[in-house]
């Protein structure tokens, strides 16, 4: 592909990417009530389903969900189940605060809420995973950006790799700002609102992805 198409995917990716959805909510929530190095496990699990989801797209199985509307529409009536679960967890979610004075970004309580990286990495894989829409997304969008003519398996690389980098790029974002509400996060009723408004958005998101055709 020549510089300026790559310019192009750059630009539109990066307000893609910059959207707020569930992958950048989730994130940011982890970022707030674990600290950042807890949420590189979310980060590295919304990257890797995103990256897959990207690949079966390039396989051709974008057309296949396309073709197969019951096989879709079972895979979005699934992912948004797990977005309104995840949404009534966060809600749920007990409301534990640091004693008074600490000295700690993030509490010594939710440094021990925030469980493995294995964890962390799965409720990121997950909520990626959730909306099949990325892979008819990827299916329609990456082409408009490959040469026909030139080997196409370079430049598929090529849009791969700059698009897991300004993904990452905006989870960092995402994570800080979550980090910097964190000291809010004490006060109890504070972290009752956050717990009720991010799970609140995260229903409101299965609710979407229900509703919504394709």
């Amino acid at each position: 592909m020549s510089l300026q198409t790559w310019w192009l995917y750059v630009v539109t990716v990066f307000f893609v990417c910059a959207t707020p959805g569930p992958n950048m909510l989730l994130v940011m929530t982890h970022g707030a009530r674990f600290g950042l190095r807890a949420s590189l496990g979310t980060m590295a699990g919304c990257m890797t389903a995103l990256l897959a989801m990207m690949s079966i797209s390039a396989a051709g199985l974008g057309a296949v969900l396309k073709a197969w509307p019951m096989l879709f529409d079972t895979l979005r009536y699934a992912g948004a189940a797990y977005l309104v679960y995840l949404g009534y967890k966060s809600w749920r979610s007990p409301v534990r605060v640091a004693a008074p004075g600490a000295d700690e970004a993030v509490s010594e309580v939710f440094a021990r809420e925030s469980a493995s990286f294995a964890t962390r990495f799965k409720a990121g894989f997950l909520v990626a995973a959730s909306n099949p829409k990325a892979i008819l997304f990827a299916a329609a969008f990456l082409p408009q950006f490959i040469d026909s003519v030139a080997p196409k398996a370079p430049q598929f690389v090529i849009l791969l790799v700059s698009f897991a980098v300004i993904e990452v790029s905006w989870y960092f974002v995402y994570a800080t700002g979550g980090l910097r509400i964190a000291p809010y996060l004490r006060e109890a009723r504070v972290l009752a609102a956050f717990n009720r408004i991010s799970g609140g958005v995260f229903m409101g998101f299965g609710a979407l992805m229900a509703a919504v055709h394709r």
